[in-house]
C-alpha cells in the first residue's frame, strides 16, 4: 500500500498541500470588523463613552444654588414653555424682574439671570426681553432645563449622603468619648477612695505643747 500522499496524480499532491495552508490561514485570521468591534470605538473599551462637553447655557442652568436650583428651574421651565408654545405672543417674551414671584425664583438668585440671557434674553432695565429673532425650541432649551433638574436632584442627594456621613462620624466620636469616659469612671472606682494621713496642725506660733493651764488644772480662784 502506498502513503496516502502519494496516492493518485501529482496534481492532487499539489492541490492538497495548497489546501492545507490556506485552511489554516482562514481559521486563525481575524477580519478587520471583528478587530474593531473587538478594540470598541477609538480604543476605548466598549461600553464607555466620552462625555459631551456642556453648552454655555448647560453651565450656566448647572451653576444655580443648590437649595433654590428646583424653584429656580420650575419657574424658568414655565416661562420657556409659553415662549415656545406661542412664539409670536410679546406678553411672553418679557420677563418683569421686579416682580416678587419673579425676585424670589429668578432676580435675587445667582446665575439665574445669567441663565436666561444665556438663552438669547436681554436686559432692559428692571425687565428681560426675548428680541424677536431669538426662536427657543423644545428640543434645546425646554431639554436642557430638565437635564438641569435631573442634575440637581442628583446633587441633593449626594449632598443628604454627605450629611449622613458627617453625622455618623459625628456620633462614632461621641460614642467613643462616651466610651472613655465610662472607662475612666470604672478605673477610679476600681482604685477606691483616696485615704489622706493625719497631719498634726500647729496651734498659734509655738510648738505643739498643751499646757495644764490650757486644761484649766491648777487655775484657783482664790487668788
Amino acid at each position: 500500500l502506498k502513503p496516502f500522499f502519494l496516492r493518485g496524480s501529482w496534481s492532487n499532491l499539489f492541490s492538497v498541500s495548497f489546501w492545507l495552508p490556506l485552511k489554516w490561514k482562514q481559521e486563525t485570521s481575524v477580519s478587520p470588523a471583528k478587530g474593531f468591534i473587538a478594540m470598541g470605538y477609538a480604543g476605548y473599551a466598549p461600553g464607555n463613552r466620552i462625555a459631551d462637553k456642556l453648552t454655555p447655557m448647560q453651565q450656566a442652568l448647572r451653576s444655580l444654588p443648590l437649595e433654590k436650583a428646583q424653584e429656580s428651574l420650575d419657574l424658568i421651565e414655565k416661562l420657556t414653555r409659553n415662549v415656545v408654545r406661542n412664539p409670536g405672543e410679546d406678553k411672553f417674551r418679557r420677563i418683569n424682574l421686579s416682580n416678587p414671584k419673579i425676585s424670589a425664583a429668578i432676580t435675587d438668585v445667582h446665575f439665574a439671570v445669567d441663565a436666561l440671557k444665556e438663552m438669547g434674553w436681554v436686559q432692559d432695565e428692571d425687565a428681560l426681553l426675548l428680541p424677536p429673532s431669538v426662536h427657543l425650541v423644545h428640543e434645546r432649551e425646554v431639554v436642557g432645563i430638565i437635564d438641569a433638574k435631573d442634575y440637581y436632584k442628583k446633587e441633593e442627594d449626594n449632598e443628604r449622603r454627605r450629611q449622613m456621613a458627617a453625622r455618623k462620624e459625628v456620633s462614632a466620636e461621641k460614642e467613643a468619648l462616651l466610651q472613655q469616659m465610662e472607662a475612666d469612671r470604672k478605673e477610679k472606682v476600681a482604685d477606691g477612695p483616696v485615704v489622706h494621713s493625719s497631719v498634726a496642725k500647729q496651734f498659734g506660733n509655738g510648738p505643739n505643747i498643751v499646757k495644764a493651764s490650757d486644761l484649766g488644772i491648777g487655775n484657783s480662784s482664790g487668788g
